[in-house]
C-alpha cells in the first residue's frame, strides 16, 4: 500500500510539473508571437516623429575632410537593386533625374540601358564595404561627384584597430575628390527607435537587421523633396496567388537567391539575424502620401 502511495505521489507530482511546463512552453509562444509575425503596424498609432525635422548636420559624420553634408534635392530617385528593373529601359529617364540614390555594391556598368549610370548618393550597410572599396574604377572613379553614406554599428564602423572607417579614410587618398560620411551613433539609435515606433516591434529582441532599403529610405526623404522608387515590390507582392514568377534578389545576379523566398524566408526566421524586408514595405506604404513618395516598375501606394 505504502509504494502505491509513494506511485501515486509521484505521478500527481509529475502532473504539476508537466502542467508547469505546459504553462512555461504557452507563455513563451504567445512571447514569441508578440514579436512575430510582423503584420501589423500597432506602433504608428503613438508615433508622431516627423522625418522631414530631424537634424541632418550632427547625424552624418564626414569620414573625409569636415565637410558636413548639406546636400538638398527638390526631385529624388532611388533605383534599387531588383531585377523587375531588368528589360524596362528606364537608363535615360532616370539619368534626367536631379539626384539619383543607389545602395551598396549595385553597378552600373553593363546595365546602363536599364538603370541609367548617374549616382548621386551611395547608401552601403557595413557588409558591404569591402566589396565596394575593392572595385573603385565602378563605384568610385566612374562616378567621382558621388557622396557615399556608410551605415553600420559603432562595434563594426568604429572599432580602434581595423575600422571600416580607417578603411574608407585609406581609400579616400587614392581618391581625393571623393566624399564619404558614416551614419552617427546617435543617428543609428534613431533608426531604431523609428522602426519601433512604426511598427511596436523591437528590432534587437526579435533579432532583426534593419535593411540598406531602410537606411536609403529615411535618408532620401531627409535630403529630398519628392522621391520616386524603381524597381520596388508592395508588401503583398509575395502573398499573391498564384505565385509570382522566379525573379532574381539582384539584378546583376541572375543565379542569385529568389527574391520572393528572400523576403519570406526573413520576415518569418525566428534564427540569426535577418531583415524585416516585407514589414519596412508596410512602413514605406505609410510614408508615401506625407513625404511624396511614389513607387513604379511595379506601382503601388
Amino acid at each position: 500500500m505504502r509504494r502505491e502511495g509513494n506511485s501515486s505521489g509521484r505521478e500527481v507530482v509529475l502532473g504539476a510539473l508537466f502542467a508547469l511546463i505546459t504553462v512555461l512552453i504557452l507563455y513563451s509562444s504567445n512571447s514569441v508571437n508578440d514579436v512575430f509575425p510582423y503584420g501589423s503596424l500597432r506602433g504608428r498609432f503613438h508615433w508622431t516623429s516627423n522625418l522631414k525635422k530631424w537634424s541632418i548636420a550632427d547625424s552624418y559624420v564626414p569620414v573625409l575632410g569636415n565637410k558636413t553634408l548639406t546636400s538638398h534635392c527638390h526631385q529624388c530617385v532611388i533605383i534599387t537593386s531588383s531585377s523587375h528593373l531588368l528589360g524596362t529601359k528606364l537608363g535615360p529617364e532616370i539619368e534626367r533625374a536631379e539626384c539619383t540614390i543607389r545602395m551598396n555594391d549595385a553597378p552600373t556598368t553593363g546595365y546602363e540601358v536599364d538603370v541609367g549610370s548617374k549616382t548621386t548618393f551611395r547608401v552601403v550597410a557595413h557588409s558591404s564595404v569591402y566589396r565596394v572599396l575593392r572595385r573603385p574604377q565602378e563605384f568610385v572613379n566612374k562616378t567621382p561627384e558621388t557622396v557615399f553614406i556608410f551605415w553600420g554599428p559603432p562595434s563594426k564602423m568604429q572599432k580602434p584597430n581595423g575600422s571600416l572607417l580607417h578603411v574608407i579614410q585609406r581609400v579616400g587618398l587614392a581618391f581625393p575628390n571623393m566624399a564619404a560620411y558614416a551614419v552617427s551613433p546617435t543617428r543609428m539609435r534613431q533608426f531604431d527607435d523609428l522602426f519601433r515606433g512604426e511598427t511596436g516591434k523591437d528590432r534587437e529582441k526579435s533579432r532583426s537587421w534593419l535593411s540598406t532599403g531602410w537606411f536609403t529610405m529615411v535618408i532620401a526623404v531627409e535630403l529630398c523633396d519628392r522621391v520616386h522608387v524603381y524597381g520596388m515590390v508592395p508588401p503583398t507582392y509575395c502573398s499573391q496567388r498564384p505565385q509570382p514568377r522566379r525573379m532574381p534578389y539582384h539584378y546583376y545576379e541572375p543565379k542569385g537567391p529568389d527574391e520572393c523566398i528572400t523576403y519570406i524566408q526573413n520576415e518569418h526566421s525566428h534564427k540569426g539575424n535577418h531583415h524585416r524586408f516585407i514589414t519596412e514595405k508596410k512602413v514605406f506604404s505609410s510614408w508615401s502620401r506625407a513625404y511624396n513618395i511614389t513607387f513604379s516598375h511595379p506601382s503601388w501606394t
